[in-house]
């Protein structure tokens, strides 16, 4: 299967701007017949904290229903990164996936919120995590801080996730983490991790790029560099159950030791 990640430069706040951006995106990867998308995380708004409850939109705003119909009308899945979503008066950073019928097949909010960039003054956690099916298998979603913390992506491992899918805006200064951990993530749970991340910002503020497309080995199939671009790899997602059952880790665990 031919997957498309979007590393966007989101212009911070400029909501219709990121969505004509990601549309222009989206049609370029399918003139390359990408059938899987996967977008970043607060793609729509940036980091524009101090204007969320404004920019915010609920689950049936126009982004959502925008990658629905695209999904429905180029029968594409969609791994829809994350908005901020307005839901019960409150904020969350929420990631959908959507499936070839336009359908919202799942929907995650972010459960670890990063004090380093104020995240809970403003966006409420969330207190659940996310597997569902895709064309390719069972898939989990997280969303970029979380990736710190291993009992997340090996809990939906254990559920029978093969994929892991990482919407990020991870910054440059601790870019080397971003590399690490994605690849650890991958290899110790036995799945693809594919990851997008965002290139907008300056200073300590500047956000790394170097979205990934990582094979259950930890082999890096495609990387962005630093800018903005659109990442093509063709995938063959069926090679997780011959890795796992090479390497057979979680038969090997004995949990009842730790």
């Amino acid at each position: 299967m031919k997957v498309a990640v979007l590393q966007m430069n989101v212009r911070l706040g400029d909501v219709e701007a990121n969505r004509q951006k990601a549309l222009h995106m989206i049609h370029t990867g399918l003139a390359h017949h990408a059938q899987l998308f996967v977008l970043p995380e607060m793609w729509t708004t940036g980091y524009r904290l101090d204007q969320i409850h404004t920019l915010a939109e609920p689950e049936t705003g126009p982004t959502l229903l925008l990658l629905q119909r695209l999904a429905r009308e180029y029968s594409i899945e969609i791994i829809a990164g994350s908005i901020a979503e307005s839901r019960n008066s409150k904020i969350y950073n929420t990631a959908y996936a959507i499936d070839k019928t336009g359908a919202i097949i799942a929907k995650y909010s972010k459960i670890h919120l990063i004090g380093l960039m104020a995240e809970e003054k403003y966006i409420s956690p969330g207190d659940r995590k996310c597997s569902f099916e895709l064309s390719t298998g069972p898939a989990g979603l997280i969303i970029c801080y979380d990736i710190r913390f291993t009992e997340l992506p090996r809990s939906l491992a254990l559920e029978g996730c093969t994929t892991l899918f990482i919407p990020a805006q991870w910054p440059e200064q601790r870019g080397e983490h971003w590399r690490v951990l994605n690849q650890a993530r991958a290899i110790e749970n036995q799945l693809f991790v594919i990851s997008a991340n965002t290139v907008n910002g300056r200073g300590n503020g500047k956000m790394y790029g170097h979205s990934m497309i990582i094979d259950p080995w930890g082999k890096i199939i495609a990387e962005g560099g630093s800018t903005e671009e659109l990442i093509l790899a063709d995938v063959d997602f069926s090679t997780v159950a011959d890795i796992r059952k090479r390497l057979p880790v979680f038969t090997d665990r004995r949990p009842q030791y730790y």
